[in-house]
C-alpha cells in the first residue's frame, strides 16, 4: 500500500517557492520599467547620469523591435549633446566638460574622416554586438538557471511528500495527458491564446494602459545560436517551470489534497501568476492575469499538465519570433 501523501508539507514548499518567485520578480521589476516613465523621475545623482546605459536599461531605453531595434544597437547613439535637440547649447556637457574643453577635445581626437566608414562602422557593430550578446546571455542563463532550480524544487518536495502524478496531472498510459493527442490539444489552445493575448494587448494600448515589452526586448537575442537557446532551452525551462507552480501545483495538488474546488484555486493562482509577471507594467498584468486564468481552465478542464506547458511555450515563442525576430508590430 502506497504511504499517505503529506499535502500540508508540499503545499509549504510550494508557497514558499510562490512567495520567493514573487519577491525576485518584484525586485527586477525596476529593470524593466517604461522608458517614459523613468524619464520623468529627476537624476538623483550626478555620477549616475553620466554613465551610459548598458544591458537591459540600453535596451529597454530603445522602444524600437525587430529589425529597426536591432539597427539601432548596432548603430549607436549619434546625437550631440551641444545641439539644439538635447538642449544642451551653451551649457556643460553630461560628461562634466564646459564648451571650451568639448572643443579642445575633439580636436585632439581623430575624426571619422580620417578613417574609411567602413572601418568605423565595423568597429561599432562589434563593440556594440559584444555588449548586447553579452547581457542577453547573462539574463537568458539567470532565468533558466533559476526557474529551473525552482521547478526542480517543487519537483523534489512531491516525490518527498508522495504526491501522486495524477494529482499533477500526469496519468501515465493517458495519450490525452501525456501523448499526442495532449500536443495537439496544446498546440491548439496556445495558438488560440496568442491571438487572444496579442488583441487584449491591443485594447491595452488603445485604452492607454502601460504595457512594458522590456522584459521580452532584454531576452530577445541577436544571433542564430541565441535564438536556438531561447527557443528550445529557456522558453520550455519557463513554461514547464510556470505550469507546474501556478497550475499543477497550486490548482491540482491543493484541490486534490484539501478538497479545494479546483476553480476557485484557478482564481487565487491566477492572482499571484499575474503580480508575479509586474515587470509587464499594469496592462501587462491585466494582460497575463486573463491568460493565466485561460490556462488554469485549460489545466481544469483538461487534467493535463502536458496541455497547458505545450499552449503556454507556444504563446511566448510565437510573441518572441513574431515580435522581436520578424519585427511585425500588431497595433
Amino acid at each position: 500500500m502506497p504511504p499517505a501523501p503529506k499535502y500540508p508539507s508540499f503545499a509549504a514548499v510550494t508557497m514558499f517557492v510562490l512567495g520567493l518567485l514573487i519577491v525576485l520578480a518584484r525586485a527586477s521589476q525596476a529593470m524593466f520599467e517604461d522608458p517614459e516613465t523613468a524619464d520623468d523621475r529627476p537624476a538623483t545623482d550626478e555620477a549616475e547620469s553620466r554613465v551610459p546605459a548598458t544591458g537591459a536599461a540600453r535596451i529597454e531605453q530603445h522602444a524600437d523591435t525587430g529589425k529597426k531595434r536591432h539597427e539601432r544597437r548596432i548603430l549607436g547613439d549619434e546625437s550631440d549633446p551641444w545641439s539644439d535637440e538635447t538642449g544642451r547649447s551653451g551649457e556643460d556637457s553630461p560628461w562634466g566638460e564646459n564648451r571650451a574643453e568639448a572643443d579642445a577635445r575633439r580636436a585632439r581626437e581623430p575624426t571619422t574622416e580620417d578613417s574609411p566608414p567602413e572601418a568605423v562602422s565595423e568597429e561599432r557593430a562589434g563593440g556594440a554586438q559584444d555588449d548586447v550578446n553579452v547581457s542577453t546571455s547573462a539574463l537568458l542563463a539567470n532565468v533558466a538557471f533559476s526557474q529551473g532550480l525552482l521547478g526542480a524544487a517543487i519537483v523534489a518536495a512531491a516525490w518527498l511528500a508522495d504526491v501522486p502524478l495524477a494529482a499533477l496531472g500526469v496519468r501515465l498510459g493517458d495519450p490525452w495527458s501525456v501523448g499526442l493527442p495532449a500536443v495537439g490539444v496544446g498546440a491548439a489552445v496556445g495558438v488560440a491564446l496568442y491571438a487572444a493575448n496579442e488583441l487584449s494587448t491591443t485594447v491595452a494600448d488603445a485604452a492607454g494602459v502601460d504595457y512594458s515589452e522590456g522584459l521580452r526586448e532584454a531576452l530577445a537575442p541577436d544571433t542564430l545560436g541565441g535564438w536556438a537557446v531561447l527557443l528550445v532551452v529557456v522558453l520550455p525551462v519557463i513554461a514547464g517551470f510556470e505550469e507546474l507552480l501556478f497550475r499543477a501545483a497550486l490548482v491540482g495538488a491543493f484541490a486534490t489534497g484539501f478538497g479545494v474546488s479546483p476553480w476557485l484555486l484557478a482564481a487565487f493562482s491566477t492572482a499571484a501568476f499575474a503580480v508575479g509577471h509586474g515587470a509587464q507594467g499594469p496592462g501587462g498584468v491585466a494582460v497575463t492575469g486573463l491568460l493565466g486564468f485561460a490556462l488554469a481552465a485549460a489545466f481544469v478542464l483538461s487534467g493535463s499538465l502536458l496541455v497547458v506547458v505545450v499552449a503556454h511555450y507556444l504563446v511566448n515563442a510565437l510573441e518572441f519570433v513574431v515580435h522581436e525576430g520578424l519585427g511585425v508590430e500588431w497595433t
